[in-house]
């Protein structure tokens, strides 16, 4: 049996439950096509970038600049999807720097020594479109005091409306959607920036499925925005259309990374740490492992 695992943008339940609505037409039209396989539900126990490379994988989600950094030749792109929310246009997206509601920050540049949120170290809208706004701000190669990692955009904008952090860098889409179905998490930010803008995150199939295999899969998306009996679903998951982007699309990613060259990791236990668990009374009283690593952005222009 194939695999297919959609967890990108798939909660809270609302949107779990869309998602599944939209795989189930997924299902059916590739199923029609012909295609062998097709597993009737999404995979939701394999961990999102554990089910990226598996042999038999059908269809999943990923991150621009993961795919650039580590899955390129892995992997075939399938499509883009394209959403209906504020700093989205077309398969484009940027990322919103949200800072504490009532505090002082009002440009980038208040920022400079702040305490940053990042949810990945490989997140593209978290961490490589955030470096490539801020490094024209640098001074002496430097700009943040200290980053912390979360674990999710969710967790970043705990983080910040606490004070646990000053800013952080928020996929719009999931920024959009938290505004619709969780209000209450950004209800202590405000937004001061929009990050430059990159390719979305891409659906993905396993680097040996054959020509056919795509243009299945490829059809079966474009039928999605075309069918009417989806409105609803693409509605709820703030979805327009899916659009083919090529592998240069993406390297764009890859030139952003370029200028996180000057990200230092340095052993500095006790400091700083990586949340493990997207629950702020669990990120206060995280463990703090004396082998963790303090994760220092240092920014070039």
């Amino acid at each position: 049996m194939s695999l297919a695992s959609l967890a990108m943008y798939a909660s809270p339940p609302a949107l779990e439950e869309a998602t599944d609505l939209l795989w189930a037409y997924i299902r059916d039209e590739l199923r029609a096509a012909g295609l062998r396989s097709v597993p009737d539900r999404l995979d939701k126990l394999v961990r999102h970038d554990d089910a990226w490379l598996q042999p038999n994988l059908l269809l999943s989600q990923t991150c621009g600049y993961p795919y650039v950094l580590r899955l390129r030749g892995h992997v075939r792109l399938v499509a883009t999807p394209e959403y209906d929310y504020p700093g989205c246009v077309g398969p484009l997206k940027c990322s919103f720097v949200v800072v504490p509601k009532e505090s002082r920050f009002q440009t980038l540049a208040d920022l400079r020594g702040a305490r940053a949120a990042i949810n990945h170290p490989e997140s593209n809208s978290g961490t490589n479109l955030f470096c490539a706004l801020v490094a024209p701000q640098a001074e002496n190669g430097r700009f943040f005091s200290s980053v912390v990692e979360t674990g999710s955009h969710n967790a970043s904008l705990r983080f910040v409306s606490s004070g646990l952090a000053d800013v952080a860098s928020i996929d719009c889409i999931t920024y959009g959607n938290i505004l619709r179905f969780e209000p209450r998490l950004v209800e202590g930010v405000r937004i001061i920036a929009e990050t430059p803008k990159g390719p979305g995150l891409p659906y993905i199939t396993r680097a040996t499925a054959t020509d056919e295999e795509l243009s299945i899969l490829r059809a079966a998306l474009a039928a999605v925005a075309d069918d009417r009996r989806m409105d609803e679903v693409r509605d709820t998951l703030g979805l327009r259309k899916f659009s083919v982007l090529e592998d240069a699309d993406y390297q764009h990613c890859w030139t952003l990374g370029a200028k996180r060259r000057a990200w230092v990791i340095r052993r500095l236990p006790s400091l700083i740490f990586r949340v493990e668990r997207d629950d702020l009374s669990d990120a206060i009283g995280v463990e703090r492992n004396e082998n963790r690593e303090r994760l220092c952005l240092f920014v070039s222009a």
